[in-house]
């Protein structure tokens, strides 16, 4: 592996560093921990990354823990993405356009947001060879994963995009704020959606978790479909999976697009340039 810092001349090298994932009881869940454990140990730098469980009445506690604690950097995922940003000193550009965070870096008593999510996604469409340029898009959910994914399809050009949600409201604000044609969830009901991609931007993938959701994905045409990508990841049954096989479609999960955005916020969190294939490798097969 070549690092553009080495492992003697790592600043990181002597100073114990603590890295974080702020979630609900999902952070149990996450790879990000053993992932970027691994990839810090390979360039020398004597750190941890440990996941926190926080209670959603408690976000702003946790953002001023952040600083209380010295944790030199974070990670927020579901159900956070969003209800974090009114705790932070500063966004990005991007994470300010797309009004979602997924990456937090602390300088002293600043705290600032990023968003690794677009181009995490964006760089896992180009390693699997798919070009959104003029393609159709089908995309499930209104949180801050759904509002990446579909900034960065129209950034990228796509010819339209229609974005499916529960809440009227929620999905009408992602097409108002990024372009494309909301539909409530419920009105797909024995449709036939012709779409070259499909992306569960959703938090749910397993029939257990929504049995309504996979029901009617289980009953969903979309002819001319060439990739379905759920963003989930680590699921023993997942009903997106199950809905590509079955029509004969790819499919891919979430650990592409979480490997490409760890690099990024790595590089955020350190400076230190570390390729996408490490990031890969490190991510626990189980």
């Amino acid at each position: 592996m070549k690092c553009k810092t080495s492992m003697r001349n790592s600043k990181f090298g002597m100073q114990m560093k603590v890295f974080c994932i702020l979630s609900d009881e999902r952070a149990f869940r996450s790879k990000s921990p053993a992932m970027f454990s691994a990839v810090m140990k390979q360039v020398g730098i004597n750190g941890v990354y440990v996941p926190f469980m926080v209670d959603k009445n408690k976000i702003g506690q946790a953002m001023q823990s952040l600083r209380v604690l010295n944790i030199a950097g974070a990670n927020v995922t579901v159900p956070y993405k969003e209800t974090v940003i009114p705790h932070l000193d500063v966004l990005s550009e991007g994470a300010n356009i797309i009004g979602a965070i997924n990456t937090i870096v602390r300088k002293g008593e600043v705290l600032k947001g990023y968003n690794t999510n677009a181009i995490g996604f964006m760089d896992a469409l180009n390693d699997a060879n798919f070009d959104v340029v003029g393609k159709t898009a089908l995309v499930f959910g209104t949180g801050g994963a759904a509002k990446a994914v579909v900034f960065i399809l129209n950034w990228l050009r796509a010819n339209s995009i229609l974005v499916v949600g529960r809440s009227e409201e929620k999905t009408r604000k992602i097409v108002s704020s990024f372009g494309g044609e909301a539909k409530l969830l419920e009105s797909l009901e024995g449709q036939s959606i012709p779409a070259d991609i499909v992306v569960n931007a959703t938090s749910v993938s397993s029939p257990d978790e929504s049995p309504e959701l996979a029901a009617l994905a289980g009953r969903l045409e979309v002819p001319g479909c060439e990739l379905v990508f759920d963003l989930n990841y680590g699921r023993s049954q997942n009903f997106w999976q199950d809905m590509a096989q079955t029509r004969e479609i790819r499919f891919m999960d979430g650990l592409s697009a979480l490997a490409y955005q760890a690099k990024r916020t790595f590089a955020l969190w350190t400076g230190i340039q570390v390729p996408s294939e490490e990031f890969k490798k490190a991510l626990p097969i189980n």
